[in-house]
């Protein structure tokens, strides 16, 4: 697998990756559910987030055959937010316009709990979203790409944090040295969100 940073140029086929993959997570599909049943929201949505980090330079991807993101890791630097406070403003200006009120109001509570669970007194990569094409799933790129970005940070002595929201990706963060720092559950369903975290691992003793 060959990956790459991504560019301004790369936002489209990032975000239909974003989408097509949480489409149907436990947690984001339910969240985002238009009450029409409509999907129009939903690349508009999650744009808002690839725009936020790509100029952060943490946005790996790797490549499909046909142009599009088969797989990417949208990654955030210490201290740096997902949204500026006007993209944070016109994606909820979007949800309220599709969402129902009370829908609306359970999408602000998930935030809420989003941060009141995100660990603040220790600097630290953010994995905000990790996503694979559905045309490229069960290849294991997206445990490859998320491998080779923890390697880089190890090297910069940079712990990561990540929230799962599907228990079913659970065992594969594990797999890459993360391990659950405690949880939340969604508003609408209940669904869980693991938080889990990465500390650089200890380098290994040179014997004489």
């Amino acid at each position: 697998m060959q990956s790459r940073s991504a560019t301004p140029a790369d936002v489209d086929a990032i975000t239909t990756t974003i989408a097509l993959a949480f489409r149907d997570d436990p947690v984001w599909g339910p969240a985002l559910e238009a009450a029409d049943g409509s999907t129009g929201h939903l690349e508009p949505f999650w744009r808002f987030f690839v725009e936020g980090a790509i100029p952060h330079g943490a946005v790996r991807l790797a490549d499909g055959p046909d142009g599009e993101a088969a797989t990417v890791a949208i990654w955030l630097p210490p201290e740096v937010p997902e949204l500026t406070d006007e993209q944070e403003a016109e994606a909820d200006a979007l949800m309220r316009r599709t969402l129902t009120p009370d829908r609306f109001e359970a999408y602000q509570r998930l935030w809420e709990r989003f941060e009141e669970s995100h660990p603040h007194d220790r600097s630290h990569m953010y994995l905000s979203l990790l996503a694979t094409h559905p045309d490229h799933r069960s290849r294991g790129i997206g445990q490859q790409l998320l491998a080779e970005s923890l390697r880089a940070f190890d090297e910069q002595g940079i712990p990561a944090y990540l929230e799962s929201t599907n228990p079913a990706n659970d065992h594969r963060y594990e797999r890459a040295g993360f391990r659950p720092l405690g949880g939340f559950r969604s508003v609408i369903d209940g669904a869980a969100v693991t938080t889990m975290w990465r500390d650089v691992p200890p380098a290994p003793v040179s014997r004489p």
